[in-house]
């Protein structure tokens, strides 16, 4: 599936409100990114915050199977939505 801006930052906020709800995971995001619960509400519409959010989730295994299998979907659309906000793009050195 490819995505589009829009289509990448619902799938981030569904992200967002997954993380919102996981009272052990909420506290390891909000220390991770430096962002208070407040930031939360005011950063949801800043793609670049919504980036973090699929990078944050990325970084471990268990936390993609179980906001994807939450949704029910395919491991890898975190990764296609994340190359479709600012920042996901892939790079190439040579």
């Amino acid at each position: 599936m490819s995505y589009t801006q829009d289509s990448a930052e619902t799938l981030a906020l569904q992200a967002l409100g997954w993380l919102a709800a996981n009272d052990d995971l909420l506290p390891v995001f909000l220390g991770s990114t430096g962002a208070s619960e407040a930031d939360l509400t005011k950063q949801a519409s800043d793609p670049i915050f919504l980036g973090a959010v699929l990078d944050f989730l990325m970084m471990d295994d268990a936390w993609v199977i179980g906001f994807c299998d939450h949704l029910a979907i395919p491991y890898e659309r975190i990764m296609q939505a994340r190359a479709a906000l600012p920042g996901g793009e892939q790079v190439h050195w040579t």
